[in-house]
């Protein structure tokens, strides 16, 4: 087994076996997978609790709505500031600054009984939950070479994926055994010791280079071109990952009449597909020495051609063909983005760089919504709403042609 190069000199100062360091690093990995998926669960959880949520404090289903923008606001915030705090602090401390107030927060939430304290404490939860992802994805670059780099990456991501069925197949069980106030108090709970943990049992890694306030250039970012082409592929690409994720079930229900139930299980397959791409696409990377640049445009190309072929299917048979292929091509890209943007700013920026471009990917996922279903509702067609998708991946795979692939080896 291979260590890094620099915690294989660290340990031999130290007399002790690299086997160890390599191991370890594998412990480091699930507890940040485990961050990442808790984060995640405490996020999509208010898709199966906003119902007696509603209900107790005497709103609509449709004006719950301001409690996903509140805590998108505080989400979008965070990511930028949350990167410059792991550049600063470590991606350790940085990791139980996000899930101990996270916690704290759930904890807080099951307790409301007003729009203005739910909203308060919505974007207090998001302002927590958006510094995890640049956290986690530092920590692994710093335990992980670029040999191992993209599986690693890959296997983190699934967190991701997984907590979508994780999410439904358990919170709507706890809901019918107790409240939803003793949900989110769970939910709080595990968040915030899980949160202590990281502190306690996490270290930061071998390859980690903190960057101190006067030596944070963070406009050497805005003048990386890579990172930039990097940001703009990466909305485009949200863009048709979420657009899809958001519309999908609807624009089956309202195209072809399919029932809810129906519909509900082709997107499961979709997620099927999701789940599976992350960590093989890790896999191929590293098979190929670290390469990404040209996995991500095969992914993109593929994502643009299947969302353009699924506006053109008709039957239910057809639709569930093509899902988990669909799946695969809208998630796989998104481990090799993460880490060509962590290699392209730098050891000592990756946390700033990935906080940074994740809040301007999150733009994709909250305008894209409002996008395909103002082309829907304008055109009644479901292969011009698809066609409206594919021009996400589309545009970010001609973002990606100029950029070097410094992963590369």
């Amino acid at each position: 087994m291979e260590a890094l190069d620099t915690s294989m000199r660290n340990e031999a100062a130290s007399n002790q076996p690299v086997v160890k360091t390599t191991a370890y690093r594998w412990l480091v990995l699930a507890f940040a997978w485990g961050a990442l998926l808790l984060t995640f669960v405490d996020r999509l959880a208010w898709g199966n609790l906003a119902v007696p949520v509603g209900h107790a404090l005497g709103m609509s289903l449709g004006a719950l709505g301001i409690f996903v923008t509140a805590f998108y606001v505080g989400y979008v915030v965070s990511n930028v500031a949350g990167g410059i705090g792991t550049d600063l602090l470590g991606p350790r401390r940085t990791l139980a600054l996000s899930l101990v107030p996270l916690g704290i927060g759930c904890l807080f939430f099951g307790h409301v009984s007003s729009l203005l304290a739910g909203i308060v404490v919505q974007i207090l939860m998001g302002l927590a939950a958006g510094c995890d992802y640049s956290a986690c994805v530092k920590l692994t670059t710093t335990w992980f070479d670029v040999k191992a780099r993209g599986r690693a990456i890959g296997l983190l991501m699934t967190a991701t994926s997984l907590a979508v069925v994780l999410t439904n197949a358990i919170v709507p069980k706890l809901l019918q055994a107790q409240s939803w106030t003793r949900v989110y108090e769970q939910l709080g709970l595990v968040t915030a010791l899980f949160g202590l943990c990281c502190f306690f049992v996490v270290r930061d890694g071998p390859l980690l280079k903190k960057a101190s306030v006067g030596k944070l250039d963070l406009r050497s970012l805005v003048r990386n071109r890579d990172l930039l082409l990097l940001a703009f592929a990466g909305f485009g690409s949200m863009w048709g990952t979420w657009g899809f994720a958001f519309w999908a079930n609807a624009l089956m229900m309202k195209g072809y009449g399919l029932s809810g139930v129906t519909a509900g299980t082709i997107t499961v397959l979709f997620g099927i597909g999701a789940i599976v791409s992350k960590p093989l696409i890790g896999l191929v990377s590293d098979w190929l020495g670290g390469r990404c640049k040209l996995l991500v445009m095969i992914c993109l190309f593929g994502f643009a051609a299947s969302l353009l072929t699924f506006g053109r299917l008709h039957t239910v048979e057809q639709f569930r063909l093509i899902a988990p292929l669909l799946g695969v091509f809208a998630f796989a890209y998104s481990p090799l983005l993460a880490v060509m943007v962590a290699q392209a700013a730098g050891p000592s920026l990756a946390g700033s760089a990935t906080g940074g471009t994740n809040a301007f990917w999150q733009l994709g996922s909250v305008v894209v919504p409002l996008a395909v279903g103002a082309v829907f509702a304008s055109t009644h067609s479901f292969f011009v709403a698809f066609l409206a998708l594919s021009a996400g991946p589309a545009s970010a795979f001609l973002c990606m042609i100029p950029i070097h692939d410094t992963n590369r080896r």
